[in-house]
């Protein structure tokens, strides 16, 4: 067994136990441990980690500790350049698309209003998570770190907020979301595209007030519902513009 030293930076550091935040400490390492076996075991998801020093060089997840080793873990970065450096994951994903554990129907309806493709079922079991997200290489959104541990998820993101609305905009801003945001594409029940319809196709299925005081109207295919720019409309805007100014 060998010891190595941990400090952990900025969000990081919620996932730890409290005495270890925000300073380094020493922790003794399994044999053959890798940087991401101890940094999953002192709490922290690799999903949320984008770059890990060992004695100030760059190295991937599979790096083996050795003794002495100081090890600097960092998160997501949005605002420095850290091209030069070695980012744990291969890739970035090309297109943004989420799939969002039972506990994240609002926050997953919201990211739909914003035009994200987002997955959500509230009967998906962690396993099928997993298989999703590998499949169409999405983004996992969580409350439960222990998901985002497993090894073949290798984007996602830990929600700290507690509320739809605060997720969305700590979503917005970890992500950098603003600038791909298509409001009012998706279905927010299916996920499916929408598109406008003439009034007189859908006449029947509007509340008398909303067929004097409205004339535009789009729809999905899939399960036929009718949106118009009604109060709700108006409020979801709102939710949006928020969570834009803050990203």
């Amino acid at each position: 067994m060998v010891t190595a030293t941990f400090r952990f930076y900025e969000e990081l550091n919620d996932f730890l136990a409290p005495e270890r935040r925000r300073r380094a400490f020493a922790s003794p390492c399994a044999r053959a441990a890798t940087t991401k076996h101890m940094i999953e075991a002192l709490g922290v998801p690799h999903t949320e980690v984008e770059l890990v020093l060992v004695n100030g060089e760059s190295v991937g997840f599979e790096r083996l500790l050795q003794e002495g080793d100081r090890v600097a873990v960092y998160p997501k970065f949005e605002a420095l350049d850290v091209s030069s450096l070695l980012r744990v994951r291969e890739r970035p994903l090309r297109t943004m698309r989420f799939v969002a554990d039972a506990h994240l129907g609002g926050l997953a309806r919201l990211l739909r209003m914003a035009g994200f493709d987002t997955l959500y079922d509230n009967n998906f079991h962690d396993s099928e998570i997993e298989t999703i997200a590998a499949h169409d290489e999405r983004v996992v959104l969580t409350r439960d770190r222990e998901l985002l541990k497993r090894r073949t998820i290798t984007h996602g993101c830990y929600v700290h907020r507690l509320k739809s609305p605060e997720q969305l905009r700590e979503i917005f801003d970890r992500l950098d979301l603003a600038s791909s945001a298509r409001p009012f594409t998706l279905c927010l029940h299916c996920n499916a595209p929408l598109h406008d319809i003439d009034k007189a196709l859908v006449l029947e299925q509007l509340p008398p007030t909303v067929r004097v005081q409205q004339d535009e109207f789009r729809t999905c295919d899939v399960c036929h519902r009718v949106f118009w720019k009604g109060s709700h409309w108006q409020r979801m805007c709102s939710v949006l513009a928020s969570a834009v100014a803050l990203a």
